[in-house]
C-alpha cells in the first residue's frame, strides 16, 4: 500500500506546520483513504555531525587500511580528557573516502541504527572507537557502502552544508527521525496512489489549499508532431483485444538528448523515494519512478539509442518470449500486450517490455546511455492485470495501470520527466513529442440531485451538490431544476454512473452524517422462522447438546475423495455438478453427500494432534440430473419473464438439505483413573436417534442384507434410516478401508440424513398429549436368544405390537454373545413396563401380555430365556 511522507505532501497542498502523522492518519480516513500503519522511525539518536580533525591511515597485517580519526562532535558531545577539557573523539573508520577537514555524521554511543544495531564503545584495530562514521546503507538511506557521508558533497542546498558546525543534529537534517503513514487503497481508487491524488483528498478533508501540478506541467508541454515527421515513429496495432478493448490508448514518447549518465540523483529525490519504498538505481530510472509516484503515471526510460523505429505496441504471438529486467525469463500469451521496435526495418521484431508490467533487458538504460526515450502510455487495466498475474511479476507501475490511468496526463509526466533530466541530468528535451492518442470521450452521466437523498437520506443543497462535484473534478451542467449533466474527471475511471456521484457526494458530506434509521419491516403473511428453518435449528442444537462441534467446509470434492469412499469417479462424475472455474483443480466437483467434505475437516484437525473428534455439519448437497433441460441464457439489465425463471429452475440441480456426522477416537475418556470407551457404530446411531426424536420423527432403522450395503460402509454395522418407509438417511461405521484411506482410526462412526427429505414427511399439527394413568405399573424383564438374523429393532417392534395398549415402555438394557448360547445366536434383554388406563392390571393380565409377546418372538426365530 502506498507510503505518505508530510514532507512530499507539501509540494501540492497546504499542510500545517504542526501536521502529526496520527492527525493526517484522521484526516484521509474521513475521505475514504484508510490508515493501515504508522511506521516509526527506525533509527534514534544521537547522530550529530562531525569535523575531521585528522585521519591517520594505518595499514593492517590483513591487507586492510583503518584511519585513526579524532572527530569533533561539539562541545556537547566531545571526549573529556584527563585535565577535564573537551577534546574530539577516537574514532576508527574503514572507510576509503575518509580524510581530514570532511564534515560526516557520526553516531554516538546510545544510536540504533536499523536492524537493532546499536552503537557502543569498542575495541579494535587496537584503538577504542568512540562512535562510528556513518555511510548510507547503514543509515537505510540507500544502498550505497563504498564510503561514508560526506556532508559537503551530499547533494544538501549549498547554505544548509556550509551552515553545519559539529555537533548539530543530523537526525532531523536527513530525516531520520520522521515516521511514515501507510494508507489502504480501495481498488476503484487508483488515482490516490500518487502524491497527486493523496493531496487532493487531503483538501476534500480539510480544506486546504490544493495546486494541481498537471495543470502547471501542461502549459509547458511542446506541441505534439506531426506523425509523419515525428522524431519517434509509433504504431498502436491490435489484433487480439480482450473484451473488445484495445491494449493501448495513448502511447506518448518524448527523447533528452544530450544526458550526462554519470549525474546522481539529488538527495531530496533519493530520500523520497526510499521512503516511498522504492530503492534509488540511477538518475534516468529514479525520475521515472519519481514521476509516477507524484502523479500517478507509470513511465519507463530506454536508450535511444539502441532503439531502431517504429516502436510498435502488438499483441505477443505465439512462442515468443522475454527476458524481464529482473533476469526471468518468460514464456509469453497471445493475450499479452508488448512494446517492441523494429530492427534493421524488421517491424516490431524486437521485443523491448511487457507493457505496463515490466521492462525488458535490451534498451534499458545503462551507464552509458547518451539519449534517453521516455514513454508515457494509457495501457487497458484488463490486459495489465492479466499480465502481471499470469507471469507472477506484480510492480508500482502494474499496481497502478491495473485501478486505471488517467489517459489525459501523459504529456504532463513526460514534461515533468524531461524537467528533472534537464535540471540534473543536463539533457536537452525534445521540442517534438510523439503522441499517438486513441482516448475518446466519456458520455456525460445524468444526474438528479435528489438521488442523494433517496440513495442515503442526506438532506444536502443542490447548490452543495454542484460544489461536491465540481471540487473532485467534474464539469458540471444544468442543475436549474435540479438535474445535471456530469462529465467525469480523466482520473476517476470509477465515476461512470448517477450512483456513482452520490456515493462521492455522501463521502465529502461524511458517512457520520448519514441519518441512521430502522426501515420498517412489511409484514406480509406469516412472519418469524419457517417451519424448515425452525426445524434445522432444533437439529443443530441436539447435535451440540450432544458434544458435538459443528462445522463448516467447502462443498468441493474430487477423484480423490471419490476414491477414499469406494465411489467409482466413472459413476458418480457425470451426475455430478462440475464447476467450470474450480478453486482447486483436484477438486472440481460439488459434493452429493456431506460426509467426503466434513471427512476432509477431520482428517485436519486429526493432522493437527486432535484424535478424539465429534463433527457435524448442516449444509446442502448437489445432485444433478444429466437429463435436466439446459440452462437459459438469460438477458441482462432486465428481470426475467417468470416462463424464463421456471425454465432456470428446471435446469438447476436439486439441492437438498443434508445432516452429517463423523465420530473417530474416544468416545469417552475421563482420565487415567476414569473409564474409556473408543468410538463405535452406537455413537452414530444414538446421534440419529436424538436429532429424530427432537422432531418428533417415528424413524426406525432398517439393516440390509450383505450385497445391500453402500460401499463405504461396514457391511455388518450399517443400518438406513426409514421414515414411512422412505429411506431418509444411513448411519453406522465407516469400511476399515475407507478408515484406512482416510486415515482414521478403525471403528470411525458415521451418519448423514436428508433434512430435505425428513422435513417433508413430518407436520406442525400440535402433538395429542395421553392422558396420564393413575394405576400402578407393572415391570418385567424378558431375555430372549435371537438368532443374529434379526435386529433388536425387529424385535422391539413385534414387542411393542403384541403388548398392544398396555405397554408404556421398552428399554433394551443388554446384548449378550457367546458363552453357552449357540453359534449364530445373541441375548436380547428388554425392560418393559405395563399400565392399564382404566384399572390396575392382575398377574393374570399381566401373564397373558407375556405370553403373547413370547409369542410374537418366537415367530421371529426367537426364544424366552429362562
Amino acid at each position: 500500500m502506498p507510503m505518505v511522507d508530510i514532507d512530499w505532501l507539501k509540494e501540492h497542498v497546504e499542510v500545517p506546520e504542526d501536521l502529526t502523522y496520527e492527525r493526517l492518519a484522521a484526516d484521509l480516513v474521513r475521505v475514504g483513504l484508510e490508515e493501515e500503519e504508522i511506521h516509526p522511525s527506525q533509527v534514534t539518536g544521537p547522530i550529530v555531525v562531525g569535523y575531521v580533525v585528522d585521519a591517520t591511515p594505518e595499514p593492517q597485517k590483513n591487507g586492510k587500511t583503518i584511519n585513526w580519526c579524532h572527530v569533533d562532535v561539539g562541545d556537547r558531545y566531545n571526549a573529556v580528557d584527563e585535565s577535564g577539557r573537551k577534546v574530539p573523539r577516537g574514532i576508527v573508520c574503514g572507510a576509503p573516502n575518509m580524510a581530514a577537514g570532511e564534515k560526516v555524521v557520526v553516531t554516538l554511543p546510545g544510536a540504533v541504527l536499523p536492524g537493532d544495531f546499536r552503537i557502543e564503545p569498542r575495541r579494535t584495530y587496537g584503538h577504542v572507537s568512540d562512535g562510528m562514521c556513518a555511510s548510507e546503507r547503514e543509515l537505510g538511506l540507500g544502498d550505497n557502502h563504498d564510503g561514508i557521508i560526506l556532508l559537503d558533497h551530499y547533494g544538501l542546498p549549498s547554505h544548509e552544508a556550509e551552515s553545519l558546525k559539529p555537533g548539530d543534529d543530523v537526525m532531523g537534517l536527513l530525516h531520520l527521525d520522521q515516521p511514515i503513514l501507510e494508507i489502504n487503497i480501495t481498488p476503484d481508487r487508483g488515482y490516490a496512489f500518487s502524491y497527486r491524488g493523496v493531496c487532493r483528498e487531503y483538501h476534500h478533508s480539510t480544506g486546504a489549499a490544493f495546486s494541481d501540478p498537471v495543470d502547471r506541467l501542461n502549459k509547458s508541454v511542446p506541441q505534439a508532431a506531426d506523425p509523419a515527421t515525428a522524431e519517434v515513429e509509433v504504431e498502436i496495432e491490435d489484433g487480439n483485444p480482450i473484451h473488445g478493448v484495445a491494449g493501448c490508448s495513448r502511447y506518448y514518447a518524448r527523447t533528452v538528448r544530450g544526458f550526462d549518465p554519470g549525474a546522481s540523483t539529488p538527495q531530496w529525490m533519493r530520500r523520497r523515494l526510499i521512503r516511498a519504498g522504492i530503492r534509488p538505481i540511477s538518475l534516468a530510472v529514479d525520475v521515472t519512478n519519481y514521476v509516477m509516484m507524484d502523479l500517478g503515471q507509470p513511465m519507463h526510460a530506454y536508450d535511444l539509442d539502441k532503439v531502431e523505429g517504429p516502436i510498435v505496441v502488438r499483441r505477443a504471438l505465439e512462442g515468443e518470449s522475454l527476458t524481464t529486467l529482473d533476469g526471468k525469463t518468460h514464456e509469453l500469451s497471445v493475450e499479452d500486450l508488448l512494446i517492441t521496435d523494429s530492427p534493421q526495418g524488421n517491424r516490431g521484431l524486437r521485443i523491448l517490455g511487457l507493457a505496463g508490467v515490466m521492462g525488458g533487458l535490451y534498451g534499458e538504460v545503462t551507464a552509458d546511455t547518451r539519449n534517453v526515450l521516455l514513454e508515457a502510455a494509457c495501457f487497458d487495466q484488463v490486459s495489465v492485470a492479466r499480465s502481471a498475474r499470469r507471469h507472477k511479476t506484480p510492480s508500482e507501475a502494474s499496481r497502478r495501470f491495473e485501478r486505471g490511468v488517467d489517459p489525459r496526463i501523459q504529456p504532463a509526466a513526460a514534461q515533468m520527466a524531461a524537467e528533472l533530466l534537464s535540471r540534473y541530468g543536463e539533457g536537452n528535451p525534445s521540442e517534438h513529442p510523439t503522441d499517438v492518442d486513441h482516448t475518446t470521450r466519456r458520455r456525460p452521466i445524468a444526474f438528479r440531485a435528489s438521488e442523494v437523498s433517496r440513495l442515503t437520506g442526506l438532506d444536502t443543497d443542490v447548490n452543495r451538490i454542484s460544489d461536491i462535484l465540481t471540487d473532485i473534478g467534474c464539469t458540471v451542467a444544468g442543475g436549474g431544476n435540479g438535474e445535471f449533466s456530469v462529465s467525469a474527471p480523466s482520473w476517476r475511471p470509477d465515476l461512470n454512473e448517477a450512483c456513482d456521484l452520490v456515493e462521492e457526494v455522501a463521502r465529502l458530506v461524511g458517512y457520520d452524517e448519514i441519518p441512521v434509521t430502522v426501515p420498517p419491516a412489511p409484514v406480509h403473511g406469516a412472519v418469524g422462522l419457517t417451519s424448515d428453518q425452525r426445524r434445522r435449528r432444533e437439529v443443530a442444537d441436539e447435535l451440540a447438546q450432544f458434544s458435538m462441534t459443528e462445522s463448516l467446509s467447502y462443498p468441493f470434492v474430487g477423484p480423490e475423495d471419490f476414491s477414499a469412499f469406494r465411489w467409482s469417479v466413472d459413476e458418480l462424475g457425470p451426475v455430478s455438478v462440475e464447476i467450470a472455474n474450480p478453486l482447486a483443480g483436484d477438486r472440481p466437483y460439488l459434493r452429493r453427500m456431506i460426509l467426503p467434505t466434513l471427512a476432509q475437516t477431520v482428517q485436519r484437525n486429526r493432522r493437527r494432534g486432535i484424535d478424539d473428534v465429534a463433527l457435524y455439519e448442516v449444509g446442502h448437497v448437489y445432485l444433478w440430473d444429466p437429463q435436466a433441460p439446459a440452462i437459459p441464457a438469460l438477458p441482462g439489465g432486465t428481470r426475467p419473464s417468470d416462463e424464463q425463471l421456471a425454465a432456470l429452475d428446471a435446469g438447476l440441480p436439486d439441492q437438498p438439505m443434508h445432516v452429517s456426522g463423523i465420530f473417530t477416537g474416544m468416545a469417552v475418556d475421563s482420565g487415567w483413573l476414569g473409564d474409556k470407551r473408543p468410538v463405535d457404530w452406537t455413537d452414530a446411531v444414538e446421534a440419529v436417534q436424538r436429532v429424530c426424536a427432537r422432531l418428533g420423527a417415528g424413524a426406525r432403522l432398517d439393516q440390509p442384507r450383505y450385497g445391500d450395503v453402500p460401499a463405504q460402509w461396514h457391511p455388518g454395522r450399517f443400518a438406513f434410516v426409514v421414515l414411512d418407509g422412505v429411506r431418509v438417511g444411513m448411519v453406522g461405521e465407516l469400511h476399515p478401508h475407507v478408515d484406512e484411506a482416510l486415515g482414521f482410526p478403525e471403528h470411525s462412526a458415521a451418519f448423514e440424513l436428508d433434512l430435505t427429505a425428513l422435513f417433508a414427511r413430518l407436520d406442525d399439527r400440535p402433538v395429542q398429549a395421553r392422558p396420564i394413568s393413575t394405576y400402578p405399573p407393572v415391570k418385567q424383564d424378558l431375555a430372549f436368544t435371537v438368532p443374529d438374523s434379526v435386529s433388536a429393532a425387529r424385535l422391539t417392534d413385534a414387542i411393542r405390537e403384541a403388548a398392544g395398549d398396555e405397554l408404556e415402555d421398552i428399554e433394551l438394557f443388554d446384548v449378550f454373545t457367546g458363552g453357552q448360547l449357540p453359534e449364530g445366536f445373541t441375548s436380547l434383554a428388554f425392560s418393559v413396563t405395563f399400565r392399564a388406563m382404566d384399572r390396575t392390571l392382575t398377574s393374570d393380565d399381566s401373564e397373558r401380555i407375556r405370553a403373547e409377546i413370547v409369542t410374537a418372538a418366537r415367530s421371529l426365530g426367537a426364544s424366552l430365556r429362562a
